[in-house]
């Protein structure tokens, strides 16, 4: 089974969307966990109205707003599936999303048995705030290893399909300076030697908001540099990547329009 993880604060705007989108996956073994992270409009409410419909969606209550890292924390903690993907409250997924992914783990494993494939991705279509598509598609590697995702995160959050055991083992960071999803995906790759597998198709399709993080080009850069330092990077080899990790996310980013 598949646990889905979808941390939530505010987003009675969307998360109606991101559920329909999840709701409708070709692959049905699974379950969604909607962490609330206190929300004080009208998200609770409409994630109840799904769960009365589909018993496989839960609407879990945090006790405090601790930030969208321990959300998911507590979501991975609480999941019953083998396998976790993270969504977030205002993306959504192809509805062949979840199977097409399964169905690449299963091959990797026929085609290479002595390798673990338990961390997996897709590439991105991209839409605006009010839904409206964008012109732009990331693509993504077959592979990428510690020193690839060094000059270019490639793996997005919403895209990503990995073991339980693996995210119990490596929590995300609960922090605001660094991007914790990026901390975690070198975490892993670094420590347990391993490869993420990429499905070259747009199987998320991730909204672009103005007002996110991602959309402060400068403050995005900082936490980049501080998430090398975090993983223990030197200043100098820090350096080194950002370059490459700041040219070619200039090179992404222009091409989404």
């Amino acid at each position: 089974m598949v646990s889905v993880i979808i941390p939530s604060y505010n987003s009675e705007k969307y998360i109606a969307k991101t559920l329909d989108s999840v709701c409708v996956q070709t692959y049905t073994d699974f379950e969604v966990l909607v962490m609330n992270d206190c929300s004080e409009d009208r998200t609770a409410e409409i994630v109840e109205s799904y769960a009365t419909k589909d018993s496989r969606i839960h609407l879990m209550n945090l006790p405090g707003n601790k930030g969208v890292s321990h959300a998911r924390n507590t979501g991975v903690r609480m999941a019953s599936g083998d396998w976790i993907a993270f969504l977030d409250s205002d993306d959504l997924w192809a509805p062949d999303k979840l199977e097409k992914q399964l169905n690449l783990q299963k091959q990797l494993d026929k085609d290479a048995p002595e390798r673990k494939h338990d961390f997996l991705f897709t590439g991105s279509s991209f839409i605006d705030e009010n839904g409206l598509p964008l012109s732009s598609t990331l693509h993504v590697p077959k592979r990428v290893d510690f020193e690839d995702l060094l000059k270019q995160n490639v793996v997005s959050c919403s895209s990503v399909m990995i073991r339980r055991e693996l995210m119990l083992k490596y929590s995300m960071p609960c922090s605001d300076k660094v991007h914790e999803d990026f901390v975690t995906w070198l975490t892993i790759l670094k420590k347990e030697k391993i490869e993420a597998y990429g499905l070259d198709e747009p199987l998320l399709i991730y909204r672009v908001m103005k007002s996110s993080r991602s959309g402060n080009k400068l403050k995005a850069a900082a936490m980049t540099f501080r998430a090398y330092r975090h993983i223990g990077l030197s200043v100098s080899s820090a350096f080194k990547n950002w370059m490459h990790y700041a040219l070619r996310s200039f090179m992404k980013y222009r091409k989404i329009k």
